[in-house]
């Protein structure tokens, strides 16, 4: 599986697959699992409890369709690279001006995510510090920097390697204080230690915190991996079919390697471990694939209703943290016998209304871009 990066770029519109599997991502968190879980609680099908289950993260050791959710939005952050800053080369941007905006990008994001775990109410002590915006910050810039800094795929290669086997190697070998070395257990690992000595406020988990300080290490691997496929969706030289294989060769190769992995190095979300991001950088190559060959080069339509959201990823992931969409959705069907309508109508109703916001937003070309 050989690629480089791209002699001459691709100068279309706006790939639609890339913001339809993005608002496909969001469609998720901002809630397509609580419908789903609504259309459980109103039937007694095995199948749709089965389903459920999926939109719960693994408590430890594992995965599920959940634990997919941000590692996919990471990899798709690093797809957009190659494209965004291809453009912005032509515009006459040199790798220092690129450097300088991946940086005030990643603080800008860091910054974010602090207001969202409500740093505006100035109560320091008890404010968590690591957050998800925060880790796709200060991921999505270090992988920018090690993309600018390298001008061949071995090279980043090597660096995907040395990122995710060091740091098997770290939470393998290096003893914690207390529980030694090899321990992957809840609070005793490397990583957990790490934010208990170094990463001020709150801790997530007590004693531990998923967006914590070495974990982010593997999360500039999924980064990474994610510009290796923004640059084969980006080279002109590739037929859009052969594209569509070589997004599944990558997906296979990640898979296996991911499962692997996992014999010694469990999945695990949590820890983000290696075996992890490879597990899902592979899903994440197949959906790529997948939307790119139904929205992109079979040109099927449907890609609206992910790309509205998609678009604006950040707009409402931010908004949902400020406004209680699901209330006002109640609101709004209270005169309308909201106590009579079906289950999955109810938690449809705020999921609706975040679509209509977005679709606004759509049609008015305004767009939040950090």
């Amino acid at each position: 599986m050989e690629a480089s990066t791209p002699s001459r770029l691709e100068s279309n519109a706006r790939l639609r697959s890339l913001d339809a599997l993005r608002g496909f991502d969001m469609l998720w968190i901002v809630g397509g699992g609580a419908l789903l879980g609504a259309w459980a609680d109103s039937n007694e099908w095995a199948w749709l409890d089965s389903l459920r289950g999926q939109t719960e993260h693994a408590e430890w050791h594992g995965f599920t369709f959940w634990d997919l959710i941000f590692p996919l939005f990471l990899f798709l952050a690093g797809v957009s690279m190659p494209l965004s800053f291809a453009k912005r080369r032509e515009a006459g941007a040199s790798s220092r001006s690129l450097a300088l905006f991946a940086l005030r990008r990643g603080a800008l994001l860091v910054a974010l995510g602090l207001v969202y775990n409500g740093a505006l109410a100035f109560q320091f002590d008890t404010l968590r510090c690591a957050s998800v915006l925060g880790r796709i910050g200060l991921a999505w810039m270090c992988a920018a920097w090690i993309w600018l800094g390298t001008s061949s795929m071995r090279a980043r290669l090597a660096w995907v390697a040395t990122l995710l086997v060091g740091y098997w190697l770290a939470l393998t070998f290096v003893p914690v204080p207390g529980f030694g070395a090899g321990n992957l257990s809840p609070g005793a690992t490397l990583t957990d230690w790490i934010d208990r000595q170094f990463l001020p406020g709150r801790l997530h988990r007590g004693v531990r915190d998923p967006e914590g300080l070495l974990s982010t290490l593997p999360a500039i691997a999924s980064a990474l991996l994610g510009t290796f496929a923004g640059s084969e969706l980006a080279h002109a030289g590739h037929e859009p079919r052969a594209k569509v294989v070589r997004l599944s060769a990558w997906a296979l190769a990640c898979l296996t390697l991911g499962a692997l992995w996992a014999l010694v190095f469990p999945l695990n979300k949590n820890l983000w471990t290696s075996s992890f991001a490879l597990w899902c950088a592979g899903w994440s190559f197949a959906l790529l694939a997948l939307f790119y060959l139904a929205f992109d080069v079979w040109k099927l339509r449907g890609a609206l209703l992910f790309e509205v959201l998609g678009a604006n990823a950040i707009a409402i992931y931010l908004l949902r943290g400020f406004v209680d969409f699901d209330a006002l959705a109640q609101l709004a069907l209270a005169g309308r016998g909201a106590a009579k309508l079906h289950p999955v109508l109810l938690a449809g109703g705020g999921l609706a209304l975040e679509w209509l916001v977005l679709y606004a937003l759509y049609r008015a070309r305004i767009f939040l871009r950090v």
